[in-house]
C-alpha cells in the first residue's frame, strides 16, 4: 500500500461535475472552525492516489466477507438474546425489526471502515450499515479518474460497485413493483447527491422513481399508509436517514404497520450502531479483524470512546491507559458509549488513511480511501482515488 503524488487533471472540477459529482469542494461553513486552512479545500482530492498490490486487494475483499458473516451472526444473537434495547432500538419497534429480519428483507449496501496498512490484517473501525455516503465518488468518479489517467495494461481498480447496484435493483424489481421513492434531507448536498445517484441506478434497472424530501412524507391515518404530497401511497422507499432518528420522528410509531418497504430494511438497525463493536468482540474475540471493544472502559490500554449512535467522527474521545480523556472531537452526540482499543490509521506523509470497503447485495465489490491530517476521519476528510497493480 503506497501513496503516490500526482498532478490533478486540468479543469478537474468541471470533469467530475459532468459525471454528476458536485460535492467536490468542502463548503466554506464546514471550515469555519479551522481558520488556518485556506478555502477552497477539496473533498475530492486527485493530487495523490493510493496504490495497492493484488494480494492486498484480495485481503481486503476476504476481510469484508468475513466481517459480513460475523455481523449477520451478531444480528441473530441480538435477537436471540433480546438485546435490542442494548443496541438502541425502542421497545415499540422491537417486534417490527424482528419481523424484518425473519422475512430476510433484501439489503442494498453497507460500508466497513477499516484500518489497514498492508502489513497486518485489516481491522474494523466501524460498520456503516444503514446510511453510508461517499458512494458516487467510490463507484463512479474514481473509476473514470483511473480510466482517464492510468495505463490500462498495468493497473486496475477494485470497483464493481455500480454493477452490483444495478444487480440489486434488478433483483428488487423481480420481487416488488410500483413507484420507487428516494428520500433525503434536501439541504444536505452530499446526501442529496448520494440519493440522486442511487435513483439514477434504479432508473437504469427499469424502475419508475420519484425523489421526495423527508419532510414531505406524510401519514394517512385512515389508510394507514405513508404518502407523498399528492397523497399517493409510498410503498417502496429508499431513505438516507438513520433508523434511530426515523423511529423517533412524529410518525415513527406508525412504521410497524409495514405499509411501506424501506431500504435499508429495518433489520439493519441491529447493525448500524457502535454497540455492534462490543457485541462482535464478545462473540468473536479471536477474529483477526476485530479490535477489543466493550460497553465499559477497557483496562490498561489507549482507547476510543464512541457514542452509540455517533456519526462522522463526532464526539469521539481518546482515552489514555488510565482512562483519562486526552482529546475529544466536537459534535451533537451523547452517551451511552462503546469503548474500542485505539488503532491509529496508517500515516503517509502526514495523511492518515481509512479504507471504506463496500458490500452491495452481499458482495464485496470495491473500496474508497478517505484521508486526513488528523487521525480521526470526519465529514471534512478527503476522498482520494486508488488503483492496484496487475
Amino acid at each position: 500500500m503506497e501513496r503516490i503524488n500526482t498532478t490533478p487533471r486540468e479543469n478537474w472540477q468541471k470533469i467530475v461535475e459532468s459525471q454528476g459529482f458536485y460535492y467536490h469542494t468542502l463548503p466554506r461553513e464546514e471550515l469555519a472552525d479551522t481558520s488556518e486552512k485556506e478555502w477552497p479545500q477539496p473533498y475530492w482530492d486527485e493530487s495523490a492516489y493510493y496504490r495497492f498490490t493484488a494480494q492486498e486487494i484480495d485481503e481486503l475483499e476476504a476481510c469484508t466477507y468475513a466481517l459480513n458473516d460475523l455481523c449477520l451472526e451478531a444480528a441473530q444473537c441480538i435477537l436471540d438474546e433480546n438485546l435490542l434495547a442494548e443496541v438502541g432500538i425502542p421497545d415499540r419497534h422491537a417486534e417490527w425489526v424482528r419481523r424484518s429480519w425473519e422475512r430476510d428483507e433484501h439489503t442494498i449496501y453497507g460500508r466497513f471502515d477499516l484500518c489497514y496498512d498492508g502489513r497486518g490484517p485489516p481491522k474494523l473501525l466501524e460498520y456503516n450499515a444503514d446510511t453510508p455516503t461517499a458512494l458516487l465518488e467510490a463507484a463512479v468518479i474514481q473509476w473514470f479518474w483511473m480510466k482517464g489517467t492510468q495505463p490500462p495494461d498495468v493497473c486496475d481498480q477494485f470497483n464493481s460497485i455500480h454493477e452490483r447496484l444495478l444487480e440489486i435493483f434488478g433483483t428488487l424489481r423481480r420481487v416488488h413493483d410500483g413507484r420507487f421513492y428516494f428520500a433525503s434531507l434536501p439541504d444536505n448536498l452530499e446526501d442529496f447527491m448520494t440519493v440522486g445517484y442511487l435513483r439514477d441506478v434504479a432508473m437504469q434497472a427499469g424502475w419508475d422513481t420519484q425523489y421526495i424530501a423527508l419532510a414531505d412524507i406524510g401519514w394517512h391515518p385512515g389508510r394507514r399508509q405513508f404518502t407523498d404530497l399528492h397523497e399517493s401511497p409510498i410503498r417502496l422507499c429508499f431513505k438516507l436517514y438513520p433508523w434511530e432518528w426515523m423511529m423517533r420522528e412524529r410518525f415513527g410509531a406508525e412504521l410497524h404497520w409495514d405499509s411501506t418497504r424501506w431500504w435499508e430494511p429495518p433489520w439493519k438497525a441491529l447493525l448500524s450502531n457502535k454497540a455492534l463493536l462490543a457485541i462482535l468482540y464478545r462473540l468473536f474475540p479471536d477474529s483477526p479483524h476485530l479490535l477489543p471493544a466493550s460497553f465499559v472502559p477497557l483496562s490498561g490500554m489507549r482507547q476510543i470512546r464512541k457514542p452509540l449512535h455517533g456519526r462522522e467522527g463526532a464526539n469521539l474521545a481518546v482515552l489514555d491507559e488510565g482512562g483519562n480523556v486526552v482529546r475529544e472531537t466536537p459534535g451533537p452526540y451523547a452517551g451511552p458509549y462503546v469503548y474500542q482499543r485505539e488503532c491509529p490509521p496508517p500515516c503517509f506523509a502526514g495523511n492518515h488513511a481509512v479504507i471504506g470497503s463496500w458490500l452491495v447485495n452481499g458482495n464485496a465489490c470495491g473500496i474508497g480511501v478517505r484521508e486526513d491530517t488528523d487521525p480521526i476521519t470526519t465529514n471534512r476528510s478527503r476522498f482520494v482515488p486508488h488503483i492496484f497493480s496487475r
